[in-house]
Formats: structure tokens, sequence, C-alpha cells
């Protein structure tokens, strides 16, 4: 798969860039650089994109308003590094739309794992029984997962990060069961999940925020004290 599989670095650093440009493609990837937001929009106009890896602090338009821009148009998924590794930063990078977040300084090998999980969560292909089927409805919804896609009743499509798409799909496929923060990292990211990681959290917030009638009192994903997560609705075949 990587030997096809474009990755965009932006970082204003020549080092780094330089760097995980040879170590990317060492590793088969066909990588393309950026030094700023500018050069990243005009890569994505004319490249196909599969992955970006993005950094916080940029000149110009910094990182997070470049990867809410990316999110906004429907983008590829991010991966997001930053010098500033607090859970704030972090989480407020996931909020955003990031699909991983890896703190400065970092190993390589490490940025290599997290790019592939999140390329895994984001390719339309059968993984197990959590990714395989067909339409599921719940609540107006339809979440096809042949198009990896989730619209609501009037048909228009949600949009959801990779991240989302793959913690919804675990759900809405074991409906009114119990699910750990472990066991949705296990399903959703398998070995890339790091111990601690709160992203299971935020992604929970942001989809409440898309199909929750309401938010500060979900229905939908309701949360289980001490235990987790549980998808309310039963779901059904589309």
């Amino acid at each position: 798969m990587t030997e096809n599989t474009h990755l965009l670095i932006v970082d204003d650093d020549r080092e780094i860039r330089d760097l995980l440009t040879r170590y990317l493609t060492r590793h088969g990837y066909r990588v393309t650089a950026a030094k700023d937001g500018q050069e990243m929009k005009r890569y994505l106009a004319d490249r196909n994109i599969d992955l970006v890896v993005l950094d916080l602090m940029l000149p110009g338009e910094d990182g997070l308003s470049l990867c809410r821009s990316i999110r906004a148009e429907g983008g590829p998924p991010v991966v997001m590094l930053s010098a500033m590794g607090e859970d704030a930063d972090r989480i407020l990078g996931l909020e955003i739309g990031a699909d991983d977040y890896l703190p400065k300084p970092f190993n390589p090998r490490e940025l290599v794992a997290r790019i592939k999980a999140v390329l895994r969560r984001s390719t339309p292909a059968v993984q197990g029984t959590a990714t395989a089927g067909g339409s599921i409805s719940f609540c107006g919804f339809t979440l096809d997962q042949a198009q990896r896609r989730l619209t609501d009743r009037a048909g228009q499509d949600v949009s959801l990060t990779a991240g989302e798409y793959e913690l919804l799909v675990a759900l809405a496929t074991r409906p009114r069961r119990v699910l750990s923060r472990d066991d949705l990292l296990e399903i959703t990211r398998g070995r890339s999940a790091g111990p601690f990681d709160r992203s299971i959290d935020v992604q929970i917030s942001r989809l409440r925020r898309k199909i929750e009638p309401d938010p500060a009192d979900p229905s939908i994903i309701k949360t289980v004290r001490s235990g987790g997560y549980i998808f309310s609705p039963e779901a059904q075949p589309a």
C-alpha cells in the first residue's frame, strides 16, 4: 500500500522536512514537503494527497487553522505534530479535527506507525467485523460502510474524520453493549493506542455534536459511569 500512498509534510523547519522526507521515502511512501500553509494548499489542490503530516507552529496561518480548513473541505486525514505536548494542546488539535497528534521530539518509527494506523482507519476496505457489512440505520441516520459515509434523514452527508467514522462503526455494530475506552481504543486504533490516551473522549464529544439531538444530554451515545460508553439505539440494517 505504501508505494502508492502520497504524504504531504508541512513544517517550516527545513531540517525536519528533509529528515522526514528521506525517512518516509525509505519506507516506501511518496512524499511532498511544504514550508507553510500557502504551499500546503497549493499541493492539496494540485496533487492527490492521502495524508497530511502537519506542524502546529507555522509562520502565517497556524496548524490549527489549516487543519480546520482541511476538515471543512473534506480533505485527507491529518497527523498533527507539535513541540507543545500538554494534554490541553493535544485535545485542542483533536477537537479541531486532527486524526492523531504526536508531540515533538518524536521517534520517526512512531510517526510511521501512527501514519499506518490512520491510513488503515481511512481506507475503504473491509477490516474485520467492526467495519465489514452494509448500511446501518439509527435515529434517522444511515451509516454506509461500503462508502464510508454517514447521511442524515434528509440524505445530507455528515462530515466525519477517519477517527470519528471508525469510532461510530465500532459503537453502531455493537449496540447496547458497554465498551470501555480501552475497548474502543483497541477496536479503532489497535497497537497504535498509547496509555492514558484521551482521544476517545474527544471524538465522542465531537460525534455527539454531529448526531445527538441534544449533545448536552446524549440519547444515542451514552456515558456509563466508570465503564465507558454504550450505543443506545438498536441499529438496524438499512
